[in-house]
């Protein structure tokens, strides 16, 4: 069904490269509108667009900015999830979860790995998708802070599953099968907890955070 996408290394063909990138726009556009159906003036304005497409652009360059990298794939980065949490603390969980969608399939673009479609589902679309539950936490104490931590949680589990379903079937014949109930887990969340305390850190020095506070006011004006 998706031959026409993907080459026979695993990649994508001209054609998974335009369909993704259509895909891609249209996330980020019903992003933006639903952004300005749940705010005040119950429309989309300039400056959601503008904040939304700012957002996505700096999670997608500091998503380059690699601190290490893992051997089977996965890295710490320069804070690039802490910018679509900040969509969906801003703009709510519809609208976080559509611009998760949007990135995900950035990232996709980026480093594209086709084992099936489910897994490209698990690896890219679902696993970046999971980072608007952060607007869950938006209007509570401390939400961007705990917001952030159940994104990255729920990106967690999505990998993990599709290290389950997929990537175990690829480990080398001599990795201990006594593992094998633990590693998706403990692979994919090693470097993801790694890159959530540096972000932490930063966002909870008082000067960033004041600063946070202030680009979150300015972008629901």
């Amino acid at each position: 069904m998706f031959s026409f996408m993907v080459n026979a290394e695993g990649g994508l063909t001209t054609a998974g490269y335009a369909v993704s990138i259509v895909i891609g726009i249209v996330l980020f556009v019903a992003a933006i509108v639903l952004a300005g159906k749940n705010s005040n003036r119950k429309k989309m304005t300039t400056r959601q667009m503008v904040f939304c497409a700012a957002a996505l652009a700096l999670a997608f360059v500091t998503s380059y900015v690699k601190l290490f990298e893992m051997p089977w794939g996965g890295s710490v980065t320069l804070c690039s999830m802490l910018f679509i949490v900040l969509i969906a603390n801003w703009y709510g969980v519809q609208t976080g979860i559509l611009c998760g969608l949007a990135y995900g399939i950035l990232q996709f673009l980026q480093e594209p790995y086709v084992l099936s479609f489910f897994q490209v589902c698990c690896d890219y679309v679902f696993a970046f998708a999971a980072l608007g539950v952060a607007g869950l936490f938006a209007k509570k104490n401390h939400g961007l802070l705990k917001g952030y931590i159940a994104a990255v949680i729920a990106r967690g589990a999505f990998h993990a599953l599709g290290g389950y379903l997929y990537w175990m079937d690829y480990m080398p014949e001599n990795f201990p099968k006594s593992l094998s109930a633990v590693y998706p887990i403990a692979y994919n969340y090693s470097f993801l907890l790694v890159e959530a305390v540096i972000t932490i850190i930063v966002i909870s020095i008082p000067a960033v955070a004041k600063g946070l506070a202030q680009v979150k006011k300015t972008a629901l004006e």
